[in-house]
């Protein structure tokens, strides 16, 4: 199919030896230090670093879809689940209330990512004993094991803004002795920048095997890098400026992989979510997963498995539930086809009675009104057919607590039951299609922002149009048995002069809205809101809102200066007997 890197690797154990003769052996399966610095040991040392972008799971490893971290921390998604005490951790992190450095989660996740950068390490430190003539890939190979390093890097400096820096000079064993203000904020964004520009510097523009880091995906990620920088925060968290040049940068990164010619986006918004389509002109770099591939159940990708509704071809778990905020931000102007950019003040945009009771939607006339497509492609709404199978209409009766969460079901990143790359295990589900980390519709984004933040909207403009066109055209598959579309769809280009106003204010609107439309339920949400400084407001006017329809979010409160990042765990600030210093309001 689309496995290129095989994902398996030999686990190698040191000995240390006796001096005692009758302990003067290698044992099978054993290995010395020196017997691994070789290229090829080194090589199956790179994969092994690789190994750990598709080491998924769907309580803290979960950073190929972060809908934990990005969506239901955000307005975005419910936690979903069989109730508030079911993963009761991410409940917390759900509403922000009882929130505490204690929490366990927060805890694992920080372990997740320091594991796996201690692969990458380890690799690296290997490397730094060859030569090139030696090792004719060695700069190669470091380049990958550094962009590596600096993705993990990167999702720690999402979550916990001042996390510890560690390199290949600093032994695992003695990551409790570095702080973690070794580093100024801008300093450590500049380190994670260094890594992925080691990466434009040596990494070739596209790889012949599919799956390894390549410049084009450097340039992205430091693109991405750069953007995130660029909005200067306090140490309360308070966005307090957003910096041009490092928006020039983002401008200059992004035209690179725009002006490479290897990427555009894909015809049909649906080929990034469905077996088949992987590796397509939209997927600048992704975890590899697979099945059938020697290994016991695959390297199948788990951090959605239990996402998946109570319909009987599944059965479990009814986690990541779309909200009814979000759904309403998919409907459109019927006489201009935009976004109704709505503010939390204003009414429920589908309007109904019954919502209050939490009704299970099959009275909304979808062809009254009219939507952006996406929102099929998206949400599971009772009575419209799932993930494109007019015979496998979704129904009230798939929800495991809808008096709790509602009657909308998640879709985009699952698999139908009848796909070549859906798995079952146990109770959980999987699937062997990959997981974007960096998507061209991204790129395009990024650099619409860059454009409006620099003042230069009107070069925002085509950009963003690029992906309204694209999701216009995305209807072929939303349709019915008998061929009727499934909701009545008009998305159209934003024309300054005709339907709007084109001014920076407005295009900074546009571009905000459309990035939520387009990265719907995928971990992205939150982390835009944070970026841009606003996640409070957004977050309380979203809760007083909904919390008069969803009582699980009656306590919930996003404390501006201190909930925009996890705190550093107490378990880690214990175990570095207190060098690791809090985060801002914890």
């Amino acid at each position: 199919m689309k496995r290129i890197i095989i994902i398996s690797f030999t686990v190698f154990a040191l000995c240390v030896q006796s001096c005692d003769d009758f302990l003067d052996y290698n044992p099978k399966g054993v290995v010395s230090s020196d017997q691994l610095n070789t290229p090829e040991e080194i090589d199956k040392m790179v994969v092994a670093a690789y190994a750990t972008l598709s080491n998924d799971f769907f309580l803290s490893q979960m950073a190929s879809i972060p809908w934990v971290w990005g969506s239901v921390r955000s307005d975005d998604a419910y936690k979903g689940g069989g109730g508030t005490g079911d993963n009761f951790d991410q409940h917390i992190m759900e509403t922000f209330n009882l929130m505490a450095p204690t929490n366990g989660q927060v805890n694992d996740i920080w372990i997740y990512l320091y594991e796996n950068i201690g692969r990458t390490n380890d690799a690296l430190r290997r490397m730094e004993n060859m030569t090139e003539d030696e090792y004719p890939k060695l700069k190669e190979r470091q380049a990958e094991c550094r962009f590596l390093r600096a993705h993990w890097h990167f999702w720690l400096k999402l979550l916990y803004k001042r996390p510890v820096w560690v390199d290949t000079t600093v032994p695992k064993e003695e990551l409790n002795t570095v702080s973690n203000r070794v580093y100024t904020n801008e300093e450590l964004w500049n380190k994670i920048a260094e890594d992925f520009q080691f990466g434009v510097d040596h990494l070739p523009l596209a790889q012949p095997e599919i799956g390894r880091a390549s410049k084009a995906a450097a340039w992205a990620y430091l693109a991405k890098v750069r953007l995130y920088q660029a909005y200067e925060q306090d140490d309360n968290n308070n966005v307090t400026n957003i910096n041009p040049a490092r928006l020039q940068e983002v401008v200059a990164l992004s035209n690179n992989v725009i002006n490479a010619g290897n990427y555009s986006l894909s015809p049909d918004f649906a080929d990034n979510f469905l077996c088949g389509f992987e590796n397509g002109p939209e997927s600048i770099f992704a975890v590899q997963f697979s099945q059938d591939d020697g290994t016991q159940n695959g390297k199948i990708q788990l951090a959605t498995g239990v996402c998946y509704n109570m319909a009987s071809e599944y059965g479990c778990c009814d986690f990541l539930n779309p909200s009814y905020t979000m759904l309403n931000a998919f409907k459109t102007d019927p006489a201009t086809g935009l976004p109704m950019m709505n503010t939390y003040n204003d009414e429920f945009l589908f309007e109904i009675d019954t919502w209050a009771n939490v009704d299970d939607l099959s009275a909304i006339d979808f062809m009254s009104q009219t939507v952006d497509p996406r929102m099929d492609h998206t949400i599971g709404i009772p009575t419209h057919p799932w993930k494109y199978d007019p015979d496998f209409v979704t129904t009230k009766g798939w929800r495991r607590v809808p008096e709790v969460y509602g009657y909308l079901t998640s879709m985009k990143s699952l698999e139908h039951y009848n796909s070549s790359c859906f798995v079952k295990l146990g109770p959980f589900m999987g699937t062997s299609r990959n997981a974007d980390i960096l998507r061209y519709d991204d790129v395009l984004l990024w650099l619409a922002e860059a454009y409006i933040e620099l003042g230069q909207q009107d070069l925002a403009l085509p950009l963003i149009n690029q992906i309204r066109e694209r999701a216009a055209g995305s209807t072929s598959r939303l349709v019915r048995n008998d061929g009727s579309p499934i909701s009545n769809y008009k998305v159209e280009p934003y024309i300054n002069g005709v339907n709007c106003n084109w001014t920076q204010e407005f295009a900074r609107e546009a571009l905000r809205w459309e990035r939520r439309l387009e990265f719907s339920t995928e971990g992205v949400r939150f982390f835009d809101l944070q970026r841009w400084g606003i996640a409070a407001e957004t977050l309380n006017a979203y809760f007083e809102k909904e919390k008069v329809l969803f009582g699980f979010l009656k306590d919930a409160f996003f404390k501006k200066n201190r909930d925009e990042y996890f705190p550093i765990p107490q378990a880690q600030i214990d175990f570095s007997q207190g060098l690791y210093q809090q985060n801002n309001g914890w």
